[in-house]
């Protein structure tokens, strides 16, 4: 008997152990290079926009000096290793989403960590004091809804 409760009592620390583990971690970046590999339609057509080239264009800007501030926009999560606007700094770290069976189930997608962008996700740079001139904000808006119409 002591052995049985002693087992279970084993078993439900293991549980809320790895229960706890699995909530605390935050969701990890892949890196636009993962996602080509299922949308590659969309990824080819990312490539040519001002978000693929963010960074690039933030470090080559004569009218204002480029700083560690301007990585909150000009790279995915903020470092250089994921320059420029990626996947993933609209549709949220794709660690826990990224595998065909998860991306296959939108609930599951979801609390796994996939975003839907709104406005709101374009707001948190395009703050209405952007230095990117209104024809280029129109031109994104124009290529986001053409990538984001091609389904795979």
């Amino acid at each position: 008997m002591k052995r049985r409760t002693f087992l279970f009592v084993l078993a439900t620390a293991g549980i809320l152990f790895a229960a706890a583990g699995a909530g605390a971690s935050d969701h990890a970046f892949v890196g636009a290079a993962k996602c080509k590999m299922c949308h590659k339609v969309q990824y080819n057509s990312w490539l040519e926009t001002t978000h693929a080239k963010a960074l690039d264009h933030a470090k080559a800007a004569t009218d204002r000096t480029f700083e560690a501030a301007c990585l909150k926009c000009h790279t995915t999560n903020a470092d250089e290793a994921l320059a420029g606007v990626q996947c993933e700094a609209c549709h949220g770290p794709g660690a826990d989403y990224k595998k065909m069976s998860i991306m296959k189930d939108q609930e599951s997608a979801f609390a796994n960590g996939l975003v839907v962008p709104t406005q709101a996700t374009c707001n948190g740079c395009h703050t209405g004091e952007d230095h990117a001139s209104k024809k280029d904000l129109e031109a994104e808006k124009a290529n986001a809804a053409a990538i984001h119409a091609h389904k795979n």
